[in-house]
């Protein structure tokens, strides 16, 4: 009787949701944030925005706060601009995960080359990343501003 109770006790309890993995997704993150790069850098505007959660609000100096459609096309622009080369590269500074939520600061080196000249500026962000219900790691909200000019 004691031994029936015991097995009744442990299928009554509720299970919760599976224990987050920290390591794999933070790697997760550092991933999608390095395919962002390499889509943006070879022009791929649809994978660049894939990046970005539906309900996605960013802060950028010298635009209006943007929804995802907005950021696309601002993504487009930039990439598809005569005669203009862009190349990100990113490094990240930390990756705080608690749950389905995730804080990354970032710094951005923006290469630009242009009429023969290479410029670069260093771009300082944070993303606040969403696990969507599909499993991928979004970006929900980010603010990002120049730090730096060369």
């Amino acid at each position: 009787m004691l031994r029936s109770f015991g097995v009744l006790a442990v299928l009554l309890v509720p299970c919760g949701p599976a224990l987050a993995e920290p390591a794999a997704d933070e790697a997760a993150i550092r991933t999608r944030l390095q395919a962002w790069a390499e889509a943006f850098n070879s022009g791929d505007a649809q994978r660049a925005c894939e990046l970005f959660a539906e309900d996605v609000r960013d802060t950028v100096p010298d635009a209006p706060e943007g929804d995802k459609a907005t950021i696309c096309r601002r993504l487009e622009r930039a990439m598809t601009r005569p005669g203009v080369r862009l190349n990100y590269a990113p490094t990240i500074h930390e990756v705080l995960i608690s749950g389905d939520q995730a804080v990354v600061r970032l710094t951005w080196t923006l290469t630009t080359q242009s009429g023969g000249e290479t410029k670069q500026s260093i771009e300082q962000g944070m993303d606040v990343f969403r696990r969507d219900p599909d499993g991928v790691w979004r970006i929900a909200r980010f603010i990002a501003f120049t730090d730096s000019e060369k």
